[in-house]
């Protein structure tokens, strides 16, 4: 009878606890496209953490940490645990100060898994384990692909997985004005045949099909960079790009060479790109996409990635001024969708009850369309509602995401900085200004051989 009566009071408080905190809940449970099916279901088995806390660490300033906040409340609501979220722009020093220091938050958000990686092998974060990395494998689009970018070395050198990947954003787009498109009869291309294609009928039509530009202050050359890994992923197998990136093959590999003479087909072409190819190497990357909303256009094309809305002229509405569409893959190579991009991860660096619970959380759509509801936030999600996407142009990259069979990081972010922000950079500065890739790909990797 004490047992019962003990079990029932735990059980009111809780309910007590949840009927509070469901009016903080930016949605209304019941309400709209979210699954809130999956939520009663996580409700109903979730365990009573009243009493526990837990505590995030991460890069997200407002707006983000506030919307991020609002989606911890729906954890708060089926568990009755607190969650406390601290955002720092200065993150990445703090995290590696608090980790070997003995006094890290519960969770921390990494931006990209370098840093992660670097933590795991001093033996500063808790694996996930083998369950939560197949439960990624079978739920996220392009799964495993996720689980090796989250799968790291411990500090006896064994592989384990750690990094669960929570807001991605995407770089294989190419951006256009429909306008513009279906004023000279131009379909979308599916197929990076039919984007070649395209490209050679818009020169044979007397206009102009891209606008590239690599400047960037310091930072010049890294636009070529996202082509060349873009282009990587289309000519060769992820296990190839992998090589490459941790230069297991050389950077003047022959696949490599090739992938950047592929670039060259667009970029040093004077008919294929706006201003002639003498332009790229010094046209600022923000000022690039100007040329699709000039009369007449001066470019059809730019690929770029999700933020080039950005540099836009004001006023543009997505969608109907300008939209984009998936930088396609090869049909004759077989290598499916492959998706270039980055990601942020959270990975546990000080394990107890509440904040495994929560990595737990983490697994149900609903802990993802909060936040897809409010802001510029991805997932590769299998279970989410696209429909709660907070627009349509969110939506499409999200779609792309859903596709994906592959996905990859940036490479030249997880290549040596004197490579992947050095040679690399001015490298492709050096290829679009007239040097041969050959050459290109052999002084890179001279470089890198002589990092060792």
């Amino acid at each position: 009878m004490k047992t019962t009566l003990y079990i029932g009071a735990a059980a009111l408080a809780l309910t007590a606890g949840m009927a509070q905190a469901q009016d903080s809940l930016v949605f209304t449970p019941g309400e709209g496209d979210f699954s809130w099916d999956s939520y009663d279901a996580y409700m109903a088995d979730a365990p009573d953490l009243s009493g526990q806390s837990v505590t995030v660490f991460g890069p997200w300033l407002s707006p983000e940490a506030e919307i991020f906040t609002s989606m911890l409340a729906y954890f708060e609501q089926a568990t009755g645990a607190d969650v406390t979220y601290t955002g720092s722009d200065s993150f990445e020093q703090q995290i590696v100060i608090d980790a070997e220091a003995g006094s890290p938050p519960n969770i921390a958000v990494f931006p990209q898994p370098g840093l992660a990686a670097n933590l795991a092998e001093q033996g500063l974060l808790t694996p996930l384990g083998a369950e939560t990395a197949a439960w990624v494998a079978e739920n996220y689009a392009a799964g495993p692909s996720w689980v090796d970018l989250g799968t790291y070395a411990d500090a006896s050198g064994n592989d384990q997985f750690y990094g669960f990947f929570f807001n991605v954003n995407v770089k294989s787009l190419v951006w256009y004005v429909p306008e513009n498109f279906e004023d000279a009869g131009y379909d979308v291309p599916q197929t990076m045949e039919e984007l070649i294609a395209l490209s050679e009928q818009i020169i044979a039509d007397g206009d102009t099909p891209w606008c590239i530009g690599l400047g960037s202050g310091a930072a010049t050359g890294w636009v070529a960079t996202d082509w060349v890994e873009d282009i990587m992923l289309r000519t060769q197998t992820p296990e190839v790009y992998d090589m490459w990136v941790s230069n297991e093959i050389p950077f003047n590999d022959p696949r490599v060479v090739e992938a950047i003479e592929t670039f060259g087909m667009f970029a040093k072409n004077d008919a294929m790109v706006a201003g002639g190819s003498g332009a790229v190497g010094t046209t600022d990357f923000r000022d690039s996409p100007a040329g699709l909303f000039a009369s007449p256009p001066q470019c059809y094309m730019h690929r770029q990635a999700s933020f080039a809305p950005a540099f836009f002229p004001e006023g543009t509405e997505l969608g109907t001024d300008a939209d984009f569409f998936y930088f396609p893959s090869f049909a004759g190579k077989d290598l499916g969708n492959p998706v270039l991009g980055g990601g942020t991860l959270l990975a546990v660096t000080d394990a107890n009850e509440a904040t495994l619970e929560f990595m737990r959380f983490l697994q149900t759509p609903i802990a993802h369309e909060i936040m897809m509801a409010q802001t510029g936030f991805l997932t590769p999600h299998q279970g989410v509602n696209l429909a709660t996407y907070m627009d349509d142009t969110l939506r499409g990259q999200g779609e792309i995401l859903q596709n994906a069979t592959t996905f990859r990081f940036d490479a030249s972010d997880l290549m040596p900085a004197a490579i992947g922000a050095g040679t690399f950079w001015t490298g492709m500065v050096d290829f679009v200004g007239g040097a041969s890739a050959q050459d290109v790909a052999d002084q890179i990797q001279a470089s890198w051989a002589a990092l060792n």
